[in-house]
């Protein structure tokens, strides 16, 4: 059996540090060194946040290790080194884990703490297992609130013994996450013999995924991979905000990095005002509607439910149930703090057993708690709650949802109640609809503006127009005339795919397109060179050689009408520039008529700013 590098914070160690002599060949004195350190116990825990950011809260911390920082050993790739070449692997990682819970026990329980452990130490589940369940235990941790994180980093190995020994951790209470995805040899296929709870993409595929749409693609190929399987996405290395606009904008549930918090000694769960806001959920979309499912929040749906503490008794609780037959789950919460939730079905049924009053009645409820309910935040919108809740435990139906503010609890939130709000705004959504291509219309468009406006960022606005359009249907009939309009449809969405494009289908032969302002113009002239090259399938040969094809005016009178092509206005918008999206509109309506003067496919760039109020003016 091969054996495994435990990853604590990084990339897989060498098989030994350059210029150390390896423990089969003469003494090395880093050996020594980390022998003294694992006796001394002086190795520094380090945790780094983990954030929901459809919420925008913190869920947990991943622990991470450093050495003795006036030695060599600091570096977590030299620990693993001299670790590896003299046989203290084992040694390390149960020092390593130690060190990291026996901080983490002081925190709340509510939230998750990721610790690493290698294949190698997994495959003697039922020791070293065994003992880290006694340790957390100890240390009065709950199991389901330790995830076990596991790295592959070898090309190959047996998978049997490993799932057996994660089965193992899994009946001990723990949760498992596939650590790294994308950077080891076969990751994909230990996802799909380990069915991990939790998967962390590798820094490499979220780092510049903004301006890469192979990093694109592959992320976006994860996440659905993720909703397919139950298995819940965490991007690593997110040092940018652009990187994690484009994360959120993905449906990715958690993020990690520089950006939203350093390793520090001691896990710190406050939240600046500038992380709140940065982390927030955006509201403009893909090309999906931007309609009321974009931007209504959790909050409609938020119902006043006094919560209980867990100092409160089961039969106050069963008190409680009784008065209020409506009542369908009770949320426990302490110091504002949500913990869990007590389900009315589960609870009665337990309670009803003989001899339960006796046994548990003066018990706290805590005893009888979900603690893995679900948690969001009122900011969230409806669309997002909806998919947390499907791609979730269905459960989550039946019990409901606790609904917070700022990470304190706010009130309840039914599945019924999300239910009937989501039919009535796909609903709405299908009305607004352009029914040809199915692409947003008029009312998503300028909801889509409006919002786009309001986040004060920088964006490109382009009216495309087909031109020459109406002898086209004339000539050729109005099924190919849809067909033409659908195919400029196709292929907008084909080269405007990224995560923060939005395309709308204003009507007839007219789109709009709401893109990042950087690079915006070599992708314009990407689609345009697409356009000119693919518009030749729906002309006859005889009509391609001329060039054209002749149709009859109002007047009755031969006219000869050039190929159809497309002409884009484009409008940068600049923070306050434009107060509305009629304005904005307008501006992409005059410049699509100045391209519309050119030959052929083209583009033009309107320059000019609107002119200020009448007051402003003055």
């Amino acid at each position: 059996m091969p054996e495994f590098v435990p990853n604590l914070d990084i990339a897989p160690a060498p098989p030994c540090l350059p210029g150390v002599p390896s423990a089969d060949r003469e003494p090395n004195p880093l050996l020594a060194e980390l022998r003294a350190i694992l006796d001394r116990r002086s190795l520094s825990p380090r945790f780094q946040p983990i954030f929901d950011l459809r919420i925008g809260e913190l869920y947990g911390f991943e622990g991470l290790i450093r050495g003795p920082s006036d030695s060599v050993l600091h570096a977590p790739l030299n620990l693993l080194g001299v670790a590896r070449c003299g046989g203290l692997l084992p040694d390390l990682e149960r020092a390593c884990i130690e060190s990291i819970l026996g901080v983490w026990s002081g925190l709340s329980a509510h939230y998750r703490i990721f610790v690493n452990l290698s294949p190698s130490a997994l495959l003697d589940a039922r020791g070293r297992a065994s003992a880290g369940s006694d340790l957390v235990n100890q240390l009065g941790l709950l199991p389901r609130n330790v995830v076990i994180e596991l790295t592959e980093s070898q090309p190959t190995f047996e998978y049997a013994p490993l799932l057996e020994a994660a089965e193992y951790l899994r009946s001990l209470g723990f949760t498992i996450a596939l650590d790294d995805l994308g950077e080891g040899f076969s990751s994909l296929r230990l996802w799909s013999e380990l069915k991990p709870e939790f998967v962390k993409v590798d820094k490499h595929f979220v780092q510049g995924v903004g301006t890469d749409p192979v990093k694109l693609h592959f992320l976006r190929s994860i996440q659905e991979l993720a909703n397919r399987t139950g298995a819940r996405v965490v991007a690593e290395g997110i040092e940018t905000d652009a990187d994690l606009a484009v994360v959120q904008e993905l449906g990715i549930d958690y993020g990690q990095g520089f950006l939203l918090g350093k390793p520090a000694p001691q896990p710190d769960h406050r939240i600046s005002q500038e992380l709140i806001h940065r982390l927030r959920p955006v509201s403009v979309t893909t090309t999906r509607p931007s309609t009321s499912t974009q931007r209504t929040t959790a909050e409609r749906l938020l119902v006043p439910s006094p919560p209980v503490s867990p100092t409160t008794t089961n039969l106050d609780v069963q008190a409680r149930f009784l008065r209020q037959p409506e009542l369908q789950s009770l949320p426990v919460v302490e110091d504002g703090l949500p913990l869990g939730l007590l389900s009315r079905h589960a609870f009665t049924d337990t309670m009803s057993r003989p001899f339960s009053p006796e046994l548990y009645g003066k018990r706290s409820c805590t005893l009888f708690m979900e603690r893995d309910c679900l948690v969001v935040d009122r900011t969230i919108s409806i669309h997002d709650l909806s998919e947390r809740v499907v791609s979730s435990d269905p459960r989550h139906i039946l019990l409901g949802f606790i609904i917070t503010q700022n990470g304190r609890y706010a009130g309840m939130g039914s599945g019924h109640d999300l239910m009937r709000e989501i039919t009535q705004m796909q609903i709405a959504s299908a009305r607004y609809a352009n029914p040809l291509t199915q692409l947003p219309g008029n009312v998503p468009i300028h909801e889509h503006l409006e919002g786009r406006l309001e986040g004060h960022d920088p964006f490109v606005v382009c009216y495309c127009d087909l031109d020459h359009f109406k002898p086209y249907n004339d000539v050729y009939g109005y099924r190919r005339g849809d067909e033409l309009i659908q195919w400029t449809g196709c292929l907008l969405q084909e080269c405007f795919a990224g995560a923060l494009d939005f395309i709308g289908h204003v009507g007839g032969d007219d789109f709009i397109l709401a893109i990042p302002e950087e690079n915006w113009e070599p992708r314009v002239a990407a689609y345009l060179e697409r356009f000119e090259s693919g518009r030749h399938a729906f002309f006859h040969p005889e009509d391609k050689a001329r060039g054209g094809y002749v149709s009859e005016d109002r007047q009755g009178q031969a006219v000869f009408h050039a190929l159809v092509t497309i002409s884009i206005g484009v409008v940068s918008v600049q923070p306050g520039t434009y107060l509305n999206h009629h304005e904005v509109a307008a501006a992409a309506s005059t410049a699509k008529k100045l391209a519309k003067q050119q030959a052929g496919c083209s583009s033009f760039l309107d320059r000019r700013l609107p002119k200020p109020p009448a007051d402003e003016a003055r």
